[in-house]
């Protein structure tokens, strides 16, 4: 069995596809995710859309927190994410899918360096104002860039992250697979999800991890062996057969 470890919300449409891919899964959320606490930065940033060149979302959980509060998608404004499930929420949500920038589709790994490449080569930043839409910190690199190159960054904090709160049916799944690692193999997206997992027995368990410095992190905490894949229910269902 996949234990599917992203945000609750982000479950039930990885549970979906992955069935009709033929594979027995389950949702065992390891990161909590709670709106913010303060939603006034949050409609300010809706309301200062019309005047924004980029807003960058980090995260599924970034765009439905956001659009939460939503308003109209102003035609001029490009949206930025590193992944095709926040695309796709994305394009779910109205924004037209010719205004979202993302990893080129044969990159080698989805992050802000393949995004930062796409949106270098899309026009010139200086005097440019990017939202930045995440949770508690993240994609720093990629702001960073943008400063150098000119751009006007303001970070907003659409949502906040927390530890796992297991209902009765996750715990006995936890305690399930802790007790029989060749039973189950993990999906991980996020290295803090390997994070909330601390002080368990975690040797002999196995994983898929969606990037280099998650897998590096599951390896650190005793998985083993752990294989890449990127963030797609058809690459994950190869790696998954291939363990």
């Amino acid at each position: 069995m996949l234990l599917v470890t992203r945000p609750r919300p982000q479950c039930a449409a990885w549970l979906a596809r992955l069935e009709a891919l033929g594979v027995n899964a389950a949702a065992l959320p390891l990161i909590e995710i709670l709106p913010a606490r303060d939603p006034g930065p949050v409609r300010a940033a809706w309301a200062s859309l019309p005047a924004v060149n980029l807003a960058v979302f980090v995260s599924p959980n970034a765009v439905e927190q956001f659009f939460a509060h939503r308003g109209d998608w102003p035609a001029h404004t490009l949206a930025a994410c590193v992944g095709p499930g926040s695309a796709q929420a994305l394009v779910e949500r109205g924004v037209p899918a010719a205004q979202v920038v993302q990893p080129a589709a044969d990159a080698a790994s989805l992050d802000s360096e393949h995004l930062w490449e796409r949106l270098s080569s899309h026009r010139d930043w200086a005097g440019a104002r990017v939202l930045l839409l995440r949770g508690d910190g993240g994609r720093e690199w990629l702001a960073e860039r943008l400063t150098e190159a000119g751009a006007s960054v303001e970070a907003v904090t659409v949502y906040h992250r927390s530890s796992p709160r297991f209902d009765a049916g996750e715990r006995a799944l936890l305690t399930q697979a802790l007790a029989d690692p060749q039973g189950f193999v993990w999906l991980f997206s996020s290295a803090e999800a390997v994070s909330h997992l601390q002080g368990m027995a975690l040797n002999g368990q196995r994983a898929v991890a969606t990037h280099p410095r998650i897998a590096e992190a599951a390896r650190t905490a005793g998985f083993a062996p752990v294989v890449l894949a990127r963030p797609d229910p058809e690459a994950v269902t190869r790696a998954f057969r291939a363990l």
